[in-house]
């Protein structure tokens, strides 16, 4: 994606761009599932979506999003009610579970789309923004709470 800052530069940036790369990645096993109504494979491509969201959206809101908070409040309140609405739809194939409710599959390819859209404000936007304004004690307030995160993507080898 980004690559026009020199934002990626910094490891938690990086390291929060490899998860969306990820996450679009798994994103674009979701459309053919979904053509052919494929439900507990939508629900399973969910499951790993979910699973790198969620370190991933924690690092986001408990360590860059209060840092730019105060600078951007209008915004980074944006960003996080989306994390809750897809979050949320993500939520209902956890455990396991194939969901029920016969409008979850076109309701997890709008959460997706949405979830696309997300990660390009955070990319073309939050990200940039945030190697402008965050301080040094800020970018070590993120790489503290990526730490206590087990979640994050192992590096790329070399």
């Amino acid at each position: 994606m980004c690559e026009y800052c020199g934002c990626q530069s910094l490891a938690a940036i990086d390291e929060l761009t490899r998860e969306h790369d990820e996450v679009v990645r798994l994103i674009s096993h979701l459309r053919p599932a979904h053509e052919v109504g494929d439900v507990p494979r939508m629900a399973r491509v969910a499951r790993e979506i979910a699973a790198v969201l969620g370190p991933h959206t924690r690092v986001e809101e408990r360590g860059l999003f209060p840092a730019m908070a105060e600078d951007f409040p209008e915004q980074i309140a944006a960003l996080e009610a989306e994390h809750r609405h897809v979050d949320d739809v993500l939520a209902r194939a956890a455990d396991g579970l194939i969901p029920g409710d016969p409008a979850w599959p076109d309701r997890l390819m709008e959460a997706v789309d949405m979830l696309r859209d997300h990660i390009l404000k955070e990319q073309d936007g939050v990200f940039p923004a945030a190697l402008a304004t965050l301080s040094t004690e800020q970018w070590e307030a993120v790489d503290a709470v990526r730490g206590q995160e087990a979640g994050a993507l192992p590096r790329p080898a070399g």
